[in-house]
């Protein structure tokens, strides 16, 4: 996208919502085969309320899409309107928006979760209907009433309201699509509140709807080993995880105040009491408690004393919650708290009390240390998470050798420190390890290794070699010729030709290294000394090594 037109989370709700009413769920399941089909080309935004792009169809179409009037919006079709193309372009800018396809792919059949009706009830319904509807349009009218007095009322009230009108509505499969239906009603009770109060207020309509998909631990029981969810709800839950992440890069305007600080505070005890009654082998709540502080607490506030709270309401958990403690996240928590106190050993006991402690969560100590250009705790931290990171797959070493990278272009003498632990953390850190030698030209360390652990020249691209080709020739010798004898000793056809290519690559380094007579006495030596084998003379005669 060519701007930063960016959709917050009421105007997403709304926009599904239109959909769900506007468009069919057959054209919707269609366009989303153009989406995935990747036909729509050059979308562009020309202001935040329209869409233009083109849909590749039985010919190109143009798309123009009115977010605000979706009767004027066009399509090239022959469609009159509302037509498959316009719903790809609305999913291509929905996925490049960081929002859910899915919420629109099934937008329409789940346009059903709304305020209760406005609707009388027909003429000849039994007495009980009328009642039934009469006591929700009142009910309805009391939480309408409450909620233009949010700004007053404690956030613990807020989750409250949000019961009461979820409770109104009903309960519906717990999917992206009751997600997406539910946070339209409980943004539709906002009243007029300051920015960052309105930030505040989508924070917990976020949180509220993200417990009603996860069931806490029950009080006083211990916590099964593994918790279900089913596919659609962790869909859905995911989708709210994702949409809090975005929400945490906002700035919450947390002034030096006491009022300010007791939405801090509120929302700390309502996220606390979620994250350590949570599912043992789930962390959302974890990661967005992790977050608070990490983008909004600690960036505005200077002083300790806010740590030192919440360490104390941290450990008197453990009694309060019984044996329903989740006890990672309680560990986690208690362990980055002493890590902003910059009491690091006893943040690294924590960290280990843990236990298989999830690699986002691990590296984010090392960002925290990153952005405060600490470098002399970030090598130290780097030291201690990088063998638990280890034991994990290796996608996420690539990120913690960013980290030591950064380390060293601020504090060089740091580099000895980074070769042991890649050295410590083998085999399993063999790739990164690697790739780390040949970053820094450490090329002799690198065949060695190669060397070492049998490895086959032909098993890498072309370009992994060439930097050493071209600096340092002579150390690729070795490495081809015994590799040249392992294919001999096998005597098959196929062996003989892998012989032969890494030949041919040997005579090149030999020109190139102007020893071209010493490589006519190897290749003359060696053809004599393997004369019984035909088959490899016929590869040698194939490949012009002979005539």
């Amino acid at each position: 996208m060519n701007n930063t037109y960016n959709l917050d989370d009421i105007a997403w709700q709304q926009l599904t919502q239109q959909i769900g009413e506007q468009f069919s769920d057959l054209t919707l399941k269609r366009g989303f085969q153009y989406f995935r089909q990747h036909r729509v080309h050059q979308l562009t935004t020309p202001d935040a309320h329209h869409i233009e792009a083109m849909v590749q169809g039985t010919e190109d179409y143009h798309v123009t899409f009115n977010l605000e009037s979706f009767s004027s919006s066009h399509c090239q079709c022959p469609v009159p309107s509302h037509c498959k193309h316009m719903v790809a372009v609305l999913l291509e800018y929905a996925d490049q928006q960081g929002r859910s396809v899915h919420a629109i792919v099934n937008a329409s059949s789940h346009v059903d979760f709304k305020t209760p009706s406005k609707t009388p009830p027909e003429a000849g319904r039994p007495r009980a209907g009328l009642q039934t509807f009469e006591q929700k349009e009142k009910a309805l009218a009391q939480i309408q009433q409450d909620a233009l007095q949010l700004s007053t009322l404690p956030i613990s009230a807020w989750h409250d309201l949000f019961a009461r009108l979820v409770t109104l509505n009903g309960v519906n499969s717990q999917n992206t699509h009751y997600v997406q239906n539910i946070l339209s009603s409980l943004y539709a009770l906002q009243p007029v509140l300051t920015p960052a109060l309105s930030l505040w207020f989508e924070l917990h309509v976020q949180l509220y709807v993200l417990r009603t998909l996860i069931k806490p631990q029950s009080s006083g029981l211990t916590p099964p080993s593994n918790y279900h969810m089913g596919y659609y709800t962790q869909i859905a839950a995911e989708d709210l995880q994702k949409s809090m992440r975005q929400l945490f890069t906002r700035d919450p305007e947390l002034a030096d105040s006491d009022d300010s600080w007791q939405s801090v505070s509120e929302t700390l005890n309502i996220l606390r009491q979620y994250m350590l009654t949570e599912p043992p082998n789930i962390s959302y709540f974890s990661e967005i408690y992790d977050l608070l502080w990490m983008n909004w607490i600690r960036p505005s506030r200077t002083d300790d004393q806010i740590i030192l709270d919440e360490l104390v309401q941290l450990q008197s958990a453990e009694e309060e919650i019984g044996p329903a403690l989740a006890r990672k996240p309680w560990a986690i928590a208690q362990s980055r708290m002493y890590f902003y106190l910059a009491q690091d050993d006893q943040a690294k006991h924590w960290l280990r009390a843990a236990k298989l402690v999830a690699p986002a969560m691990m590296l984010r100590y090392l960002e925290i240390l990153q952005n405060e250009q600490n470098w002399d705790r970030l090598k130290d931290w780097l030291l201690h998470v990088g063998p638990d990171l280890n034991s994990h797959r290796s996608d996420h070493m690539t990120e913690y050798m960013s980290y030591w990278q950064t380390e060293l272009d601020h504090h060089p003498e740091a580099e000895p420190h980074m070769w042991n632990m890649l050295v410590q953390m083998l085999p399993q850190s063999r790739k990164i390890y690697e790739d780390t030698l040949l970053a820094h030209e450490r090329w002799q360390e690198w065949i060695d290794y190669q060397l070492t652990t049998g490895q086959e020249p032909l098993h890498f691209r072309v370009s992994v070699l060439q930097p050493i080709e071209k600096n340092a020739p002579e150390l690729l010798l070795p490495f081809y010729h015994q590799a040249v004898e392992r294919y001999i000793i096998l005597k098959n056809r196929s062996s003989y030709k892998s012989a032969v290519k890494l030949l041919k690559r040997l005579a090149k380094l030999y020109k190139k290294m102007k020893r071209e007579e010493r490589w006519e006495q190897f290749l003359d030596a060696f053809v004599r000394r393997h004369s019984r084998l035909r088959a490899l003379q016929e590869e040698l005669r194939k490949g012009k090594l002979i005539s």
